[in-house]
């Protein structure tokens, strides 16, 4: 079953970075890495990969589609009509975005601005 989202804005967004997941992580490894070097260390290296991606990926909210870019390049494209659902993983402290696609599931680590994520989703994408 194809869900068809009306979208309510023709302008592209694009989602300024957050860094705040990927500084924590760096952050928590340190005093781990005193104490249990090896979970300290594949913590600190998951967040200097969460910092890279930070960096190097933008999500663009489209009039028609979820656009993942690197640079310039397009990596993947995501039509609002064959989404089904989304979420945003703890409110409070938003970590996480899920989206299921007609075929497939997606979860995303929030490295984006969250207010503007759901703004933009709002506005696109009216959950079912």
């Amino acid at each position: 079953m194809t869900s068809s989202f009306a979208s309510q804005s023709t302008s592209t967004v694009e989602l300024k970075p957050s860094y705040n997941i990927p500084i924590f992580l760096v952050i928590a490894a340190i005093p781990l890495l005193v104490v249990q070097p090896w979970v300290g260390a594949v913590i600190a290296l998951l967040g200097l990969f969460l910092l890279f991606q930070t960096v190097t990926i933008r999500l663009h909210f489209t009039a028609t589609d979820l656009d993942i870019y690197r640079g310039e390049k397009l990596l993947r494209r995501f039509p609002y009509q064959e989404w089904q659902n989304w979420r945003i993983f703890w409110n409070r402290v938003p970590v996480l975005f899920y989206f299921k696609e007609i075929n497939s599931i997606h979860f995303l680590p929030i490295l984006f601005d969250p207010n503007t994520l759901k703004s933009c989703l709002e506005q696109r994408c009216p959950r079912i």
